[in-house]
Order: C-alpha cells, then sequence, then structure tokens
C-alpha cells in the first residue's frame, strides 16, 4: 500500500510544481547575491580618512613582463624613472618574455635592466613573473617589495610613495586604481573603462572602506611583498594570475588591501573582438581559479567565522552567478505561454526585480559622479549595457574552455607619455 501511495503521490506532483522547486533556490541565489553586492556597493560611497606616512623608506623592484612590446615599453619605462621617489631605493626590470622583435633594446635604452627569457612550453605572464622572481631573490641586492606593471601602462608619479605609505602601515599586498589611458578612442575603450571605474569605486573601495575585506589583485598596479613571495611562492600561471595569487594569499589568511590614490593608466583594447578574446581569456581563469579555491574559501570562512573568505568565494562565484542569472532569465519566457509557471514571484514581488535592476543602472553613474569623471566619460553609459551583457557568452565560452590554458597576447600600440595623458585629463576635466 505504500508503494501505491507514493506513486499516487509522485502522479499528483505537476510540472509546475517541480519547474517551481527548481526555480525557488536559483532566485534565492540570485537575490542573495544581487543584495550583497548592494550593500557591498555602499561602502564606495565615501572616502574613508586615512593617516599616511610620506617618508620613502621601502625598497622596490619594479617588474614588467613584455613580449613583443616595442610600441609601448619605452614610454613606461621613461615614466617609471621620473617618480616621484628616491631613484637609489627602486630598480626597474623588464622580463622581454620570447621577444622577437626590439623589446628588449628599447628597454635597455630606456633605462631598464632587461632579462631576455625564452621558454618554447611555459608560456604566458605568470610563468615570465615567476622566473624573475627566482632571480631577484638570487641577487646581492634584496628588496622589501615587488610591483608589477603591464608593458602599456604608464603610471602617476606619487605610485611608489603610496607604495611605501601602505607597507611601512603592515600591509603586505597592495592593488593600485586601475586607469585608462585612452578611454575616449572608441566606444569599446569608454565602456571597458567604465567597467574598470566601477569596479574601482564600487568594488575595490568599498572592500577597503569595511575593514575587514580583501581586495583582489587587477593584474597591474600590484605591490607583493618579498617575505610573502619567498614564503609562499608565485606559483600563479593560470590565464588569470593576479586572480591566482590572491586567492591563494588569501586561502593563507592574508589580506590584499587598496591603494585608491596610487593610479596607473592601462590600455584598454579598441575593437569589441579584442575585447572580447581579452575578456574571455579572463572568463577562463576565472572558472579556472574557482575550481580550485572556492569550497576551501567557504569551509575555511564557516570554520574561523570570517567574512572576507566568504567575500571571496563569491567574487569566484561570479562566472556561475552569470550563468545562473541567464538561466532564471531565459526562463521568464514562459510566462508569456505558460501563466501557471510563477518564475519572477516565486521568491520576490514583481516590484522588487524592478528595483534591484533599477539600481544595476545606477552603480556605473554613482561612480563616475563620485570620483569626479569628466562628462565625457558618460556618453558611454549610452551602450554600457552591451559591454555588460556581451559577458554572458563570453561566460559560457569561459566556462566550455576552462580547461584551455593557452595564453593569447592582446597586442598594444598605444605609445603614448605621462605627460600626454596628464595634459589629456586636465582638458577633459575643465571642459
Amino acid at each position: 500500500m505504500k508503494g501505491v501511495e507514493c506513486v499516487d503521490f509522485l502522479s499528483g506532483i505537476t510540472g509546475a510544481q517541480i519547474f517551481n522547486v527548481i526555480m525557488v533556490p536559483v532566485q534565492s541565489i540570485i537575490i542573495f547575491l544581487t543584495f550583497y553586492y548592494f550593500i557591498l556597493s555602499m561602502f564606495g560611497l565615501y572616502r574613508k580618512q586615512e593617516v599616511k606616512i610620506h617618508t620613502p623608506e621601502k625598497t622596490f623592484a619594479v617588474v614588467v613582463a613584455a613580449h613583443n612590446e616595442e610600441a609601448v615599453i619605452g614610454p613606461l619605462v621613461e615614466n617609471l624613472l621620473q617618480l616621484d621617489y628616491p631613484k637609489k631605493l627602486y630598480d626597474i626590470f623588464v622580463v622581454a618574455d620570447n621577444c622577437t622583435d626590439k623589446t628588449a633594446l628599447i628597454a635597455k635604452k630606456a633605462g631598464a635592466i632587461v632579462h631576455r627569457r625564452f621558454n618554447a612550453e611555459k608560456r604566458g605572464k605568470g610563468y615570465a613573473l615567476e622566473w624573475m622572481f627566482y632571480r631577484l631573490f638570487k641577487m646581492e641586492r634584496q628588496y622589501d617589495a615587488i610591483i608589477i606593471f603591464d608593458a602599456d601602462n604608464l603610471v602617476k608619479d606619487n605610485f611608489l610613495i603610496e607604495m611605501n605609505s601602505k607597507l611601512c602601515q603592515g600591509h603586505q599586498i597592495v592593488q593600485c586604481y586601475l586607469d585608462s589611458k585612452n578611454p575616449f578612442d572608441t566606444w569599446v575603450t569608454n565602456t571597458f573603462s567604465i567597467a574598470f571605474w566601477v569596479t574601482n569605486r564600487m568594488l575595490q573601495l568599498a572592500r577597503f572602506n569595511t575593514g575587514c575585506l580583501s581586495n583582489v589583485l587587477g593584474g597591474t598596479g600590484m605591490c607583493i611583498s618579498t617575505d610573502v613571495l619567498k614564503e609562499f611562492g608565485w606559483g600563479a600561471t593560470s590565464l588569470t594570475e593576479d586572480l591566482e595569487f590572491s586567492m591563494k594569499a588569501l586561502s593563507h589568511g592574508i589580506k590584499t588591501t587598496w591603494a585608491h590614490d596610487a593610479v596607473v593608466y592601462d590600455e584598454k583594447p579598441l575593437t569589441f573582438m579584442q575585447a572580447w578574446h581579452q575578456r574571455k581569456r579572463w572568463a577562463q581563469g576565472q572558472v579556472d581559479v574557482a575550481g580550485r579555491y572556492f569550497f576551501p574559501l567557504i569551509l575555511k570562512g564557516i570554520k574561523e567565522r570570517k567574512l572576507m573568505y566568504i567575500d571571496g568565494a563569491i567574487h569566484l562565484f561570479q562566472p556561475a552567478l552569470v550563468m545562473i542569472a541567464t538561466f532564471f532569465m531565459l526562463t521568464n519566457i514562459i510566462d508569456a505561454f505558460q501563466p501557471q509557471y510563477n518564475v519572477f514571484t516565486l521568491v520576490m514581488p514583481w516590484t522588487g526585480w524592478q528595483i534591484l535592476s533599477a539600481f544595476q543602472y545606477l552603480y556605473p553613474v554613482a561612480a563616475l559622479a563620485l570620483d569626479r569623471l569628466p562628462w565625457r566619460a558618460y556618453v558611454g553609459l549610452v551602450l554600457y549595457p552591451v559591454f555588460i551583457y556581451s559577458w554572458i557568452p563570453i561566460v559560457f565560452l569561459g566556462f566550455i574552455n576552462r580547461k584551455d590554458k593557452q595564453w593569447s597576447h592582446t597586442k598594444h600600440t598605444r605609445s603614448i607619455s605621462i605627460e600626454e595623458v596628464n595634459i589629456k585629463q586636465k582638458k577633459a576635466s575643465s571642459n
């Protein structure tokens, strides 16, 4: 009789009920994480007072990993030699990694200490950095910290002063503000720049302001204590070596902090396809890193009752969130044909979804206004949704190709000086 009752019970469950059972946890995840990021972003609405140490004390090895970057390496090295910091306290090293052009020659003429690396098997920035760190550790002169830049960067003159201050305060890993040196070249560079500005303000500064969360390294403008690298090793050779090392350090209880006034100007891709390939590489790398660190960080956060580990895991969950949210949006189509499937109102009323959607469009406006960016930056908001929603297919492709570890090089061509960047910024601000 019990078997018959079970069959009768199961046969009485409708397709709509089964569908709703699936959709409840899906909606719950989306709502929880959306509110989590909303609350987190509130901490980015202000700048808290910082006590800074202005006396130069720490020594730095400034490392630039470059692969065929003859178009941009010269202005960067010249820029680094002009930083407002005692020259005796830092050296500039350029790793000419598998270069077939004049990168090494130009960097040496500009004043950098050049190390040539050739390895056809272990290709990519992560391997180049690991190779260079090993060499640095064996040198007679030892440095307090290592700073990593990309070859296409330009750097604000107070950069080392800001990093020195953070290290003197006891921080061991520091990430800087990532700005753009070509935000108005094309609509792609404009929207790409907006994405970085939003991250700087509403996520990175917000995490720093909480006082209990760890920031995330951004690939360039990274300052890492030599003691940390010697103790735990670099070992970050994935497609997103910055994220990998962030999570590796966090898993050992070492937080990354944020330096909002230390600025690096990064070259953004000029075309949509260039941006597509770069972001696909990032998506592949993030899925790869998430597979290794997501659950360990969740467990560590629960065990030690520390939110910074949970927050790190939530950051790694972003690709999965995009895929879950996409599934959720697609199921909304069912409402038009099958009214019994209550997709949007199972957990939260329709008004709630509208409010959440509105906030998503307010984030970039708030970030631009708070950091006092020029009016031209707001023009990109028109096409910003195109850039954001293009992440959906990119994330799915990143998940599908997550085991592909082949490095794809982004060609840089914007050879401009830091003086030109400063002049353009002043003009944009005055208009």
